[in-house]
């Protein structure tokens, strides 16, 4: 890559836990800034963040918002990332854009652990972060037991950058851990010094030798300043914690309460200070890509209310201007933005995340580019859709909007998919869990005016023979004027293996039934096999025509078809029809320490437990493996993430044919409206 000028940019994605208040940090990050002259509240849904409706009514993100502002001559553009694991994949696909992430928590012991696989993604890819531990006035355990929390779902070293001043519960200062100066907190203001609190310094001394042990493991001189007791100057441990940050070796953390503002503008200075610059970002990303040209990837897509496309893209290299062909594609305007608040501007350059319109056809995590051929920026992985709901337009006539509709929705969010099931001719919407289907839905009827009934989609079972039955006589045989309809066929029918589908054969000999109406036999056996006794699509078994007879005049194909669906009809009744039901592969990733648990739920709910050992490249966690049954699938993402602090996980793939426990399956024949399964039990 050309050498470049440093700009004073930073791109900071704040991510964590739902309920952590990443909305009012930024509230509060947008405040303490000058970019608003009045901190909003989630509750009274009139902050900049969480702006679209959805995320209103439920007071909470459902899609990552875009925020600017300058301070100190930086300017920073936030993004705000939901934080139920529902919307992980917004999350992911907008942090591969920026220079840095706050990931904010709690004070809770037992809630930190659900940092683990935002930390996981930070780490793989290599994003620096810090941590802002929010809430403070609210802090159930010591501060040294909350940094003991975070080091042990960490794979990096965590370094105190500050130490909280409590009295009592209330969060009041805090004291600097390089320059080891103390500072009182003020509502609206910054914290002024203080004398240094006498009974902290005992503390405050651990976790700053921690501190700077964390950064000597990174710097030769500073461990030679350390075991010769030299104290490092200030500027030296600034660059350490700068060096360290950016390459994703240490991760910082700061103490606040993001509702009074409090610790909002001493991680502000952090973040202008250490955060890397935006060409330090680009050069690790772009290390494949040579030359110059603009080159920039989206982050995020939206449709807005008014119908237009708005993709959210972090420019990587080069120069974006109005009207730029990118892709093929010219676009339309450039916008920052401020929650759905626009800015036009003309042009930005490398490092900025901005909004560009018009870019039909280009989906989140594509790379765009004025070249022909252009490089493939690497992406996040797309995410199992895990919960399904089956949906029909309340009104008829909407049907024909719904797949228009449906592509746009999956653009706006790629961990959504649809399907129209051929067995079982459903409309089947896929995701994350059941408050990111209603979010889907809500936009459906809110953006394009399609209202949607829903139930929960039908499992697509099949049905089987048990046993043999030979020389199956169908005779059909209509008169009605002029030439009449005959023929005649015997058929063997006999089950096959698991997964054999279907076969036809036949044995013919002397043309008791003519070559040119055999495929009317077979046309006549296939038919009959989309809707067997039981009430479902029959498979795995062979069926071969023996023998038969015909009319020279009265014989046709269709009259021999009708013959073999007589013929099926009754031989099928007399081969043991059983109900068979889909039989998914699990793979199940949970924290070791809730495995017992999900190995519980699995076999409770009529699953195979095939084994489990611990997850490759991730401390203290277990995949399991098994089978499901899909029956017992809908709702099993939701009792997986009760068990595990909402944070297990699986991924499934259709695996094979079962049949169905006899209870089971009366209880299912019952509610399709047949009364027994047919096999004599």
């Amino acid at each position: 890559m050309n050498k470049k000028v440093k700009s004073g940019a930073r791109n900071v994605a704040i991510v964590g836990p739902y309920l952590s208040g990443k909305t009012t940090l930024l509230e509060s990050l947008l405040f303490v800034s000058g970019a608003i002259s009045r901190q909003g509240n989630v509750k009274d849904g009139n902050t900049v963040g969480d702006s679209a409706a959805e995320s209103r009514d439920r007071h909470m993100s459902v899609e990552v918002s875009a925020a600017n502002t300058e301070f100190n001559d930086t300017r920073f553009t936030f993004i705000d990332c939901p934080g139920s694991v529902e919307f992980a994949q917004e999350t992911y696909n907008a942090l591969i854009g920026v220079d840095a992430a706050i990931v904010v928590c709690e004070p809770i012991s037992n809630r930190v652990l659900t940092l683990a696989p935002l930390f996981k993604f930070l780490d793989d890819w290599e994003i620096p972060h810090l941590v802002f531990v929010n809430k403070m006035d609210r802090a159930n355990i010591h501060v040294l037991e909350i940094l003991d929390a975070l080091k042990a779902v960490s794979s990096r070293p965590l370094v105190a950058h500050q130490y909280p001043i409590m009295e009592g519960e209330q969060l009041t200062g805090f004291i600097d851990m390089v320059s080891e100066q103390a500072y009182k907190y003020h509502a609206g203001a910054p914290a002024d010094l203080i004398p240094f609190p006498e009974n902290l310094k005992a503390e405050e001394h651990i976790a700053r030798a921690e501190m700077l042990e964390a950064l000597a493991n990174f710097d030769d001189h500073l461990l030679e300043e350390l075991l010769e007791d030299i104290e490092p100057s200030q500027e030296e441990i600034l660059k350490d914690l700068k060096l360290e940050l950016g390459a994703d070796l240490v991760v910082s953390v700061f103490f606040g309460v993001a509702e009074q503002d409090y610790g909002v503008r001493p991680l502000l200075e952090a973040l202008q200070r250490e955060a890397p610059e935006p060409e330090t970002t680009a050069e690790r990303r772009l290390k494949n890509i040579k030359g110059n040209q603009p080159l920039a990837q989206i982050l995020k897509t939206y449709y807005t209310p008014q119908g237009g496309k708005l993709s959210l893209v972090r420019v990587w290299q080069g120069k974006l201007i109005d009207g730029i062909v990118l892709n093929g594609i010219r676009t339309g305007g450039i916008y920052r933005l401020m929650g759905q608040q626009q800015q036009l501007v003309n042009e930005v350059s490398a490092g900025e995340i901005v909004a560009l319109t018009r870019l039909e056809g280009i989906k989140t995590g594509e790379t765009i580019s004025i070249e022909s051929q252009v490089p493939q920026l690497p992406k996040a992985e797309q995410l199992t859709p895990v919960y399904a709901l089956a949906i029909t337009p309340e009104k008829r006539n909407d049907e024909v909007k719904l797949s228009s509709a449906i592509t746009k929705l999956l653009e706006e969010d790629p961990s959504l998919a649809w399907e129209q099931h051929g067995d079982t001719h459903e409309v089947i919407l896929w995701g994350q869990g059941e408050i990111h289907l209603q979010v889907a839905l809500d936009r459906l009827r809110r953006k394009y005016n399609l209202p949607m009934t829903t139930h929960l989609p039908k499992v697509p079972y099949k049905e089987t023979i048990r046993k043999t039955v030979a020389a199956v006589h169908g005779r059909y045989k209509h008169q009605s004027g002029g030439h009449g309809q005959f023929a005649d066929v015997f058929l063997d029918i006999q089950p096959l293996p698991r997964g054999e589908g279907f076969n036809f054969h036949e044995t013919i000999v002397g043309g008791v039934v003519p070559k040119q109406y055999i495929p009317g036999v077979e046309m006549g056996v296939r038919e009959f096999l989309t809707h067997g006794p039981l009430g479902f699509p029959i498979v795995d078994l062979a069926v071969t025509l023996t023998n038969g007879s015909y009319h020279s005049v009265d014989s046709s194909e269709q009259a021999f078809k009708q013959a073999a669906r007589l013929a099926m009809q009754t031989g099928v009744s007399q081969a043991q029809p059983t109900l068979l039901e889909p039989i998914l592969r699990v793979r199940i990733t949970t924290p070791s320490e809730f495995t017992s648990k999900v190995l519980q739920l699995l076999s409770g709910r009529r699953g195979q437990i095939l084994g489990y050992e611990g997850k490759q490249d991730w401390q203290n966690w277990d995949n399991v493996s098994g089978y499901l049954p899909q029956a017992e699938m809908q709702n099993f993402i939701v009792d997986l993430r009760s068990l595990t602090l909402g944070i297990g996980f699986f991924q499934w793939e259709y695996d094979h044919l079962q049949e169905v426990p006899d209870k089971i399956a009366e209880r299912v024949l019952l509610s399709n409206g047949h009364g027994s399964n047919g096999n004599g039990k």
